[in-house]
């Protein structure tokens, strides 16, 4: 089932994000209707789906799709997508292997298989680099007791994993900077986000992202762990206790200019910024509930963030801080997100609860509205946009 924009039902999806820019003091006018085609590739965790949505003129729909894994039983859970570069490939975390997870590359145009390599445990959050030539994957590890993880770092031509850098627990959030000499990632049971030398492969500096306890430091972070908590399967949906004072980061995403970090604070429902060059903390800002991924718009003026307990996202201005809208989303836990190349619109998967399907909801950047949305697997996560044509 796809909702468009000029349908019934989006009709009354935008009235209701039409309220919620208008509470937030922004200036609310129609959207018009897409002049060139967008083709995203989606995967959906709980189904082992890999699909292809189109967003154009004549709206929203999903034109192609794969079963991806090998366990035929049980979900394989694609969990990361990336595009490379040139657009020839995409590559795909799978993260329940047994006992570890998988990597794969696939090709845009055909789905056909161009390889795979078994990482760690949960393999989660990945990027290509900016010169395709290595995938940067966090391995989550959600299996068992909280200790620490790494990030792998794979040749993407032949598919080896050249190698696994020890970083903290529960890493996820992986993002290079734009000039691809560090790999940002954050430790959701450690509360710290680990700069990585992607020149070196190897950690270079932490900070502590703790409420009061706010520190840049050199080289690796202390490897202790949060204990076992009833979150640990939630990726992030359990709300904060009175007195709590943690992050629960769950993404790191760098400005457009690299000398700033974003780091979403899920537990506290807050962003962290992290000036570079200093290694210092700028300030922190509230956001909606349960803020869980990031991204930015190609010119550098909003932060975009998922709010995975909210069923939001906001929209900020990335100069002031200022929240200029929260839009709803046509599902519940919103995961992942991407901006367009030309800035014009946002694409949000939703995971959705139960029997629900999951979603893709797309954005109006300009108006802040949304204008679309097209159903898709159960817990839908990851996202990259392949083309624009």
């Amino acid at each position: 089932m796809t909702r468009a924009w000029w349908s019934a039902a989006g009709a009354l999806a935008l009235v209701a994000d039409v309220l919620t820019v208008n509470v937030l003091g922004a200036q609310a006018t129609m959207p018009a209707p897409p002049t060139r085609t967008y083709d995203v590739i989606v995967g959906a965790e709980a189904a082992d789906r890999m699909q292809v949505v189109r967003f154009g003129p004549d709206g929203a729909r999903v034109v192609r799709e794969r079963v991806i894994g090998r366990n035929a039983v049980d979900p394989d859970g694609p969990h990361g997508v990336s595009v490379s570069p040139d657009g020839r490939y995409y590559f795909v975390s799978t993260a329940h292997g047994v006992p570890n997870g998988t990597l794969w590359k696939l090709d845009t145009e055909t789905d056909q298989v161009r390889g795979q390599v078994d990482l760690g445990s949960f393999p989660a959050t990945l990027q290509v680099s900016g010169d395709g030539e290595f995938a940067w994957v966090v391995n989550f590890n959600l299996h068992g007791e909280m200790v620490p993880s790494s990030v792998s770092v794979v040749g993407t031509r032949d598919m080896v994993e050249l190698t696994r850098i020890p970083t903290c627990t529960m890493p996820h959030g992986s993002r290079l900077s734009p000039d691809g000499a560090h790999h940002w990632s954050v430790c959701m049971m450690d509360d710290v986000l680990v700069d990585i030398d992607a020149t070196k492969f190897e950690v270079a500096r932490h900070f502590s992202l703790g409420k009061g306890s706010e520190m840049g430091m050199p080289g690796a972070p202390p490897q202790r762990g949060r204990p076992m908590s009833a979150d640990h399967a939630g990726h992030g949906m359990e709300p904060p206790k009175p007195g709590d004072v943690s992050c629960s980061p769950t993404w790191a995403q760098p400005s457009r200019d690299g000398r700033t970090v974003w780091v979403a604070c899920n537990r506290a429902s807050e962003l962290v910024e992290i000036d570079v060059p200093s290694w210092t903390m700028r300030r922190r800002l509230p956001t909606g509930a349960g803020t869980y991924n990031l991204a930015t718009t190609h010119d550098g003026r909003l932060v975009i963030g998922t709010n995975k307990r909210g069923q939001s996202v906001s929209i900020h201005d990335a100069v002031t801080g200022a929240e200029l809208a929260r839009v709803a989303t046509s599902r519940r836990i919103p995961s992942g997100l991407v901006v367009s190349p030309d800035d014009r619109y946002l694409f949000v998967t939703c995971e959705g609860v139960g029997s629900e399907p999951g979603s893709v909801d797309i954005i109006d950047l300009a108006t802040r509205t949304r204008v679309a949305s097209v159903d898709v697997g159960q817990m839908a996560g990851g996202i990259d946009v392949w083309r624009m044509r």
